[in-house]
C-alpha cells in the first residue's frame, strides 16, 4: 500500500509537472532548429553520419511524432489527470461547504476581522440582508443559539480554474490525436482548366482520394513595378457528380474548405503553354484552348486558327506574347499582346475577341483535421480557466450579531484564497459602510 501511495504521489506531484513541461519546451526548441521531415541523406550531409544515425535512433527528423516525445505528452496527461483526481475533491468540498455552520469563535481569528458594539434599538431597524446586498453581497441568514449569522460569497467556482486549464490541455491533446489519425495533409499542382479527384500525401507521396473533384478555373498573379510578386490567387471550383457545388477565389491565408477538407494557396508554376480564349462577340459563345508554344490550334466550328509564335519572358514569367490569328480565309492577324490582354478581330459579319495568357498550375496544400474543433474548444477552455485562475478569487464574508441586553455585539469577518491585499481594501470599505449603518 505504501508503494502504491508513493507511485500516486509521484504522478500527482507538481515537480513532475514542472519537469515534464520544461523538457517538452526544451525539446521543442530542438525540433524547431533541426529541419523536420528531410530524408536521411540530408542529415548525413549536414551533420555527419554519426550524428545522423543518432537522429535516426531518436526519431529527430520526425520529432513531434517520436516515441519519446509522445511519451512525454502521455506523462504530462497522466500527471494532469492524477493531480486533478488527487486535489479536486478538497476544492469541491470547499465550494459546497456549509459556511453558515462556521463557529462564531473562529470569525474573530480570521485575518480580516472586526468587531464592535451597537445599540439594540438601532439594529432592530436594520435589514442586514438588504444592507449587505446593497454593498454587492447576496447574503444568507441562519439563526443560531447565540444570535444570527449572515454569510455571502463571490466567485466560488473560480477555485476550479486550474482544473479547467488541466481539462483544456487534455482536450487539445485529444483533438490533436483525432486530427492525426482521422485526418491527412497533402499537396497537389493543378494546371489551369484542369481538375483532380485526388491529392498526394505530404509524408509518403501516396495518392489520397478526396471524394469529390476540385478544378482550377483560372490563376492570376500580380507583380510590383520592380518585378517582384505582389500576390497570386486561384479560382477553384468543387464538383460532385459533374455538377458545380462551390466556387471561390483563394489566396494566401484565404483558403477554401469543403466537407472538412481545406485547400490553401501555397505556390504556383509557370508553363510554356498558353491559354487562348476565343469569344464570338455577337452570339456570346466562347471557348478556351490550351495552346503549346509555336503550335497551331483550330476552333473547327468557327473555322478560326490561332497560335503563339513568339514570346518575351523574364525568367519563367511571360511578359508579352505574339499572337497569330487566321479567321477563315481572311488574312492572318499578328499582334504582340501583354499577358492576359485581348484583341478584337473582324471576319465577315462576325466579330471575335481573342485573349492569350501564360498557363500556370496552382500549388495547393490540402489538409483535413477532424480534431480541429476539439483544439479550438480546448483553447477556449484554457482562456476561461486562466482567467478564473489568475483574475478571479473566492471571496467570503460573515456577519455575526449577538444580543446582549440593550446592546448587540457584531463581528464582521472575511477571507479570500487569492489577491489578499485587494480584498483587504474591499473589506475595509465594506466595514466602513456597515459600521455607519450600525451608527458606530
Amino acid at each position: 500500500m505504501k508503494q502504491q501511495n508513493s507511485i500516486w504521489k509521484f504522478f500527482s506531484s507538481v515537480k513532475l509537472a514542472i519537469f515534464t513541461l520544461s523538457f517538452i519546451a526544451i525539446t521543442s526548441i530542438i525540433g524547431t532548429v533541426i529541419p523536420q521531415g528531410e530524408p536521411h541523406a540530408f542529415y548525413v550531409k549536414n551533420y555527419g553520419p554519426q550524428v545522423a544515425q543518432f537522429f535516426k535512433v531518436l526519431d529527430i527528423p520526425d520529432m513531434y511524432y517520436s516515441w519519446w516525445f509522445t511519451g512525454l505528452l502521455g506523462l504530462l496527461c497522466a500527471n494532469l489527470i492524477i493531480c486533478s483526481f488527487d486535489r479536486f475533491p478538497a476544492v469541491w468540498k470547499i465550494i459546497n461547504a456549509d459556511n453558515l455552520s462556521t463557529s462564531p469563535s473562529k470569525l474573530e481569528k480570521m485575518r480580516e476581522s472586526s468587531s464592535w458594539t451597537a445599540l439594540r434599538s438601532t439594529v432592530e431597524k436594520l435589514n442586514i440582508t438588504d444592507l449587505l446586498q446593497s454593498s454587492g453581497w447576496k447574503a444568507e441568514l441562519r439563526k443560531i443559539e447565540t444570535g444570527e449569522l449572515f454569510f455571502s460569497q463571490k466567485a466560488a467556482w473560480s477555485r476550479t480554474g486550474v482544473y479547467i486549464v488541466h481539462t483544456s490541455i487534455l482536450v487539445i491533446f485529444i483533438g490533436a490525436i483525432v486530427g492525426h489519425f482521422g485526418g491527412f495533409k497533402g499537396n497537389i499542382m493543378i494546371p489551369e482548366t484542369r481538375s483532380s479527384t485526388k491529392i498526394f500525401s505530404s509524408g509518403t507521396s501516396l495518392p489520397l482520394e478526396l471524394g469529390f473533384e476540385i478544378r482550377c478555373d483560372s490563376f492570376a498573379i500580380e507583380y510590383y513595378d520592380n518585378g517582384m510578386v505582389k500576390e497570386y490567387k486561384s479560382l477553384l471550383t468543387v464538383l460532385e457528380n459533374g455538377k458545380e457545388v462551390l466556387q471561390k477565389y483563394i489566396e494566401v491565408n484565404k483558403p477554401l474548405t469543403y466537407k472538412g477538407i481545406t485547400f490553401y494557396q501555397s505556390s504556383y508554376e509557370g508553363y510554356q503553354d498558353f491559354i487562348v480564349t476565343v469569344k464570338d462577340k455577337d452570339s456570346g459563345e466562347n471557348k478556351t484552348f490550351i495552346v503549346p508554344f509555336q503550335k497551331q490550334q483550330t476552333w473547327e466550328e468557327e473555322k478560326i486558327r490561332f497560335g503563339i509564335i513568339n514570346a518575351e519572358a523574364l525568367g519563367q514569367r511571360v511578359v508579352r506574347s505574339k499572337l497569330w490569328v487566321k479567321p477563315g480565309d481572311s488574312p492572318a492577324v499578328i499582334e504582340w499582346l501583354e499577358d492576359g490582354q485581348d484583341i478584337a478581330i473582324k471576319h465577315g459579319d462576325k466579330n471575335y475577341i481573342v485573349a492569350a495568357k501564360q498557363m500556370y498550375a496552382t500549388g495547393l496544400q490540402v489538409a483535413k483535421d477532424p480534431g480541429v474543433w476539439l483544439v479550438y474548444l480546448g483553447c477556449g477552455l484554457m482562456l476561461i480557466g486562466l482567467y478564473m485562475a489568475f483574475f478571479m478569487s473566492h471571496k467570503r464574508i460573515w456577519l455575526y450579531q449577538k444580543m446582549d441586553g440593550d446592546d448587540i455585539s457584531v463581528v464582521l469577518a472575511g477571507s479570500t484564497n487569492k489577491n489578499k491585499i485587494e480584498f483587504s481594501k474591499q473589506f475595509a470599505e465594506l466595514e466602513k459602510q456597515i459600521r455607519k449603518s450600525y451608527g458606530v
